[in-house]
């Protein structure tokens, strides 16, 4: 220890506080505040666009669960739910990323995603274990918008396919829907993706998409038409049947294409409106152009003849039938049917005609007041036998009665002549009047007593046949057994090594021996006939030779 004394000890000093330095213990709360304060800029500057969208329910969306997806993609969450002020929606607020604001288009459409069967195609399924999710349509208005009115059907068509709108205009919707099939040459090319009943509910509008490079077929001159299910068709020609697909079959469909033989035309315009018609034969009819109307009067039942019936001039349809009524005449206290038919003069006249010589057309008036004087007369015919349809047949007639055409009178009254039919119908009551007066009876009687008599005479043959059965057939089979013996020994003595045989290859060989001798008589005879006075002598020495 020091020894120094307590008095010895330096005494400290006094210094006063720096006012102008903070007291450290303030560093935690001002850093609290700063990093406080950061936060919530970078939350404001981070924090996404808040929009609300409308639903007729909330089925499958649930707040901080549900996702909204683009391309698959999570662009933003579903934060709360609440019912409109009326109660009839359903408002989901929520909230988009940061980057979505392309998504604030007024035109942007918002549906939910959930297994779906329509149109014969299935949706959504991947929905059945992640759950339902709020699909999006990116807009291209320039136009911003947060509140949306939520789809209730997925669209067909997103805004980024390419392809092209147009509408078609129908009297009916028929079987066709929301994802029915366009098709073109039997290629499948589009789709329905909407359609409404017009304002005065005189027909339906739909509106069709067609994906490229396909959209650049629908032409102003296009032809569209239903080709829903089988189209069959039965008339004169007999049963056509005519479909697109199997899948037209079953959900409906609809084609289109060009006139044939005719330009297509240039591309159509995008949202161009199309007339749908019901078949494809209505679509590819040529355009008649001004029409001539005809009133005729049959001596006959009309039946089977129905309006839009054709008008034929042999085998050529140049017109169709109007109207179809009934009139009483005063004069003969009679009715009479009038048929009243449009006739369009240009299916008359060649259609190669080129313009140049349109000026050469020949005036109606003219064309058919020849024809009358020709023999052309109207006259109903049965188109099919299976439904009984009538039409009406346009064909010269040269003894028909003479007639005129009073062009006065409108329409004009073409002259007529009854049908083919009913000229069969008459001579087949011609025939049963007279089968009426035959006397049946008599006949009836006569004929029974033939097939009395022939059955007698096939019993005279039955028994005459049995006759035969019991005495001819045992004398047959006696002259046969007989006739077989004879046959057999004529078998043995023609075979080779028979007596008879023997002996008459000897008689031969005798016969050909003694015809020798004959032949050697008879040229001695020839040498010396004297020789059957004095006999045959001794021959005459041979003579020596001289040296």
């Amino acid at each position: 220890m020091s020894d120094a004394s307590p008095t010895e000890l330096p005494l400290a000093k006094v210094e006063p506080p720096n006012r102008w330095l903070p007291n450290l213990v303030w560093l935690i709360p001002v850093t609290a505040v700063i990093v406080g304060v950061w936060l919530g800029v970078h939350t404001l500057l981070e924090k996404g666009h808040t929009i609300t969208i409308s639903f007729h329910n909330a089925e499958g969306i649930e707040a901080g669960k549900t996702h909204v997806k683009y391309k698959s993609v999570d662009i933003g969450m579903v934060k709360r739910m609440a019912l409109s002020a009326d109660r009839t929606a359903a408002l989901v607020t929520v909230e988009l990323d940061k980057q979505a604001g392309a998504f604030l288009a007024s035109d942007t459409r918002f549906w939910v995603v959930r297994p779906r069967i329509a149109a014969g195609e299935i949706s959504g399924l991947g929905t059945l274990l992640s759950g339902s999710y709020i699909g999006v349509d990116i807009g291209k208005s320039e136009v911003t918008s947060h509140d949306f009115t939520g789809l209730e059907v997925p669209p067909i068509v997103t805004g980024d396919l390419p392809g092209r709108q147009f509408s078609l205009h129908a009297n009916d919707l028929g079987s066709l829907d929301i994802g029915t099939p366009i098709y073109f040459r039997r290629v499948e090319v589009g789709e329905v993706v909407a359609y409404n009943l017009d304002a005065d509910g005189r027909g339906v509008t739909l509106k069709i998409f067609v994906h490229a490079p396909y959209d650049k077929y629908v032409t102003e001159h296009s032809r569209f038409w239903h080709a829903s299910g089988v189209d069959v068709a039965i008339d004169g020609a007999g049963i056509r049947v005519d479909t697109q697909s199997l899948t037209s079959v079953l959900v409906g469909g609809i084609a289109f294409e060009s006139m044939p033989g005719e330009s297509s035309g240039e591309v159509a315009a995008a949202g161009r409106t199309f007339e749908l018609l019901p078949n494809r034969a209505q679509a590819m009819k040529r355009p008649d152009g001004e029409s001539n109307s005809f009133l005729l009067y049959f001596p006959q039942s009309v039946r089977g003849l129905s309006l839009g019936a054709p008008v034929d001039f042999r085998g050529v349809v140049i017109g169709e039938v109007a109207d179809v009524g009934v009139d009483f005449d005063p004069k003969a206290l009679d009715y009479r049917f009038p048929v009243e038919v449009r006739i369009y003069p240009d299916r008359l006249r060649s259609r190669y005609r080129s313009a140049a010589n349109s000026k050469d057309k020949i005036n109606l008036h003219q064309l058919m007041d020849h024809l009358v004087g020709k023999g052309l007369r109207a006259q109903l015919r049965s188109d099919s036998l299976v439904t009984g349809q009538l039409y009406v047949a346009m064909d010269f007639f040269p003894s028909a009665v003479p007639a005129t055409l009073n062009w006065n009178k409108l329409p004009a009254e073409l002259p007529t002549i009854s049908g083919g039919f009913d000229d069969l119908q008459a001579t087949v009551l011609s025939i049963a009047h007279k089968i009426d007066h035959m006397p049946l009876e008599q006949i009836g009687g006569d004929v029974a007593a033939t097939v009395r008599t022939l059955n007698t005479t096939l019993a005279d043959i039955d028994r005459l046949v049995q006759h035969s059965d019991r005495e001819l057939v045992p004398e047959a089979k006696a002259a046969l057994s007989d006739a077989r013996k004879t046959l057999g020994a004529a078998e043995q003595s023609l075979s080779g090594d028979s007596p008879l045989q023997m002996d008459t290859r000897q008689a031969m060989q005798e016969m050909a021996r003694a015809a020798r001798s004959l032949r050697t008589l008879a040229d001695l005879l020839e040498r010396d006939p004297q020789v059957l006075i004095r006999g045959r002598g001794d021959p005459p020495a041979p003579e020596e030779k001289k040296p």
